[in-house]
């Protein structure tokens, strides 16, 4: 049985600490409340330095003194090989501007009845000890929190960028420099819907880091980031950029970077710099099944977070751009059944009444391949792309719409007034068993009236491809291949002209899905 996936954020929430080679490492502070338990072990190389008589001694714990009379060697700085990124000196120049951000705050906990155990996090060190002496915990009401994050300063009067949900419920913000000065932190803004967040403290001449692009940033690239994992601060780790414009579940509005950078609790907020020592993301979010970095990490754009920034700079708040469309991706059965070249763009399953999206003369079943000529290759880079615009802005949509392709013209609406949703459709496909496996009647009276559907086709008996697709009795079939059908001779007309398979619109409770049915 597979483990349950995740995506995680990554907030600072419990550290258990524990020393090893006693006598080595001495006792720490506590780094705050730390998600993850942690054994902290000594490392051995793997090669011997030297040999003599058996015994083995390390090049870094046991060093030889000078013979009497001569100099001791001057230790040689070996330069990296060329083609490789220097990131001794990108941590030296733009890591005096990583800040490490601490936070306290209250959240609300559930009412408990006497003797009922809270709901606790099983990635939670502590969950075990919970659930075995089941202490008294609060009977709702308020507790206190506490965590880490870090943050990247951007101008020298105190302008720092760090994710939202590093300050997420904190009445102090504490921000601690590499000179190990602290300062009390105010939140100009925040953006949850990016995951961006402007803090300001009150300070002159300090170090800023360099601000990039990810425009010409190639998959494959080096990668550096700088943080305070588990509270340990200016922690530096390396690795590649794995994808771009990556869409994760219910972030829609961003295009991740993804890299193999190890990102773990407390490195949220901090800096992704590319190998000239600019920054081009903020590192966000891990995919873990353990809570610990798993060589899957995900940064926001610097692009995004410099649009969240300029807003929250200019007004306090941060709007972003909708069309009231659903979308869902376009798989190769969609794409055969559209005649697309490739299974790529973002298919329209429904339209809400007054949007953006209804007054361009968007339809249900049109592909969107463009948006302002940015290529949409999966349904998750629409909303990405429309988020980072302004509502009033005008846009471009270069539409597939029965078998050619259409330029329409939006203007586009505002994402606060109310929020979309995307559409996931069944794409469970299997042997091709009957034309398509549909038992269809039309609408009663009565059913027109309380459905507010005038067209469509109840779907009483679904077998063969159509159930293997996914469809199900009680739906109500409302398109095939783009096509409004309302009796049954439209939908025999339609799939007797279709090749390898249909993609049929139905209506399934308050929801439009498009279901792709491969034909026997």
């Amino acid at each position: 049985m597979k483990e349950p996936r995740s995506i995680r954020m990554i907030p600072a929430r419990r550290l258990v600490w524990a020393l090893v080679a006693a006598g080595v490492l001495g006792a720490a502070g506590g780094a705050g409340a730390m998600h993850a338990s942690t054994t902290i072990k000594t490392s051995t190389s793997a090669t011997p330095a030297s040999t003599d008589g058996g015994a083995v001694s390390s090049p870094v714990l046991a060093s030889a003194a000078p013979v009497a009379g001569t100099a001791a060697p001057a230790a040689a700085l070996t330069p990296p090989p060329a083609g490789l990124p220097d990131f001794a000196t990108i941590a030296a120049r733009q890591g005096v501007a990583v800040v490490n951000i601490s936070v306290t705050g209250t959240v609300k906990t559930p009412v408990q009845r006497r003797g009922q155990m809270p709901d606790l996090d099983p990635d939670d060190p502590f969950a075990e000890f919970f659930r075995r002496f089941q202490p008294q915990l609060p009977r709702g009401g308020e507790m206190p929190t506490r965590g880490q994050g870090s943050g990247f300063i951007v101008s020298e009067d105190g302008t720092i960028l760090t994710n939202a949900h590093v300050v997420r419920d904190a009445s102090e913000v504490t921000v601690k420099l590499t000179d190990r000065r602290e300062f009390k932190a105010k939140v100009l803004g925040s953006d949850p819907k990016t995951d961006v967040a402007v803090l300001k403290i009150e300070a002159k001449g300090l170090p800023t880091v360099t601000l990039g692009s990810t425009q010409n940033l190639r998959v494959g690239e080096w990668v550096l980031a700088i943080g305070s994992p588990f509270g340990f601060e200016n922690s530096v780790s390396a690795g590649v950029v794995s994808a771009k414009g990556r869409a994760l579940p219910q972030e829609s509005f961003v295009p991740f970077l993804q890299t193999d950078v190890a990102i773990n609790p407390g490195n949220s907020g901090g800096p992704l710099f590319n190998a000239r020592g600019e920054v081009v993301g903020i590192n966000s979010q891990i995919y873990s099944q353990s809570g610990g970095y798993q060589g899957l990490s995900f940064a926001i754009p610097v692009e995004v977070a410099q649009r969240v920034r300029q807003q929250i700079e200019k007004g306090g708040k941060v709007q972003h751009a909708r069309l009231g469309i659903t979308v869902q991706d376009v798989n190769q059965g969609f794409a055969d059944s559209f005649k697309l070249a490739r299974p790529e763009g973002a298919l329209v399953a429904s339209i809400e009444d007054g949007s953006a999206g209804a007054k361009a003369g968007l339809k249900s079943g049109d592909v969107i391949l463009k948006f302002n000529g940015q290529p949409i290759v999966a349904s998750g880079d629409l909303p990405a792309l429309v988020g980072q615009a302004l509502p009033g802005e005008a846009a471009t949509l270069e539409v597939w719409r029965h078998g050619k392709l259409e330029t329409l013209k939006a203007k586009l609406g505002d994402d606060g007034e109310r929020k979309g949703r995307v559409a996931k459709a069944d794409d469970e496909a299997g042997p091709q068993q009957g034309r398509l496996g549909l038992a269809l009647r039309p609408l009663e009276p009565q059913e027109r009236r309380d459905s507010g559907m005038k067209e469509g086709l109840v779907i009483d008996d679904v077998s063969g491809p159509s159930a293997l697709a996914g469809v199900r009795p009680g739906d109500v079939l409302l398109a095939v291949n783009g096509t409004p059908v309302s009796s049954v001779e439209q939908v025999r007309s339609v799939v007797a002209g279709a090749e390898k398979s249909v993609a049929l619109l139905v209506q399934r409770g308050r929801d439009r899905i498009f279901v792709p049915v491969k034909l026997g």
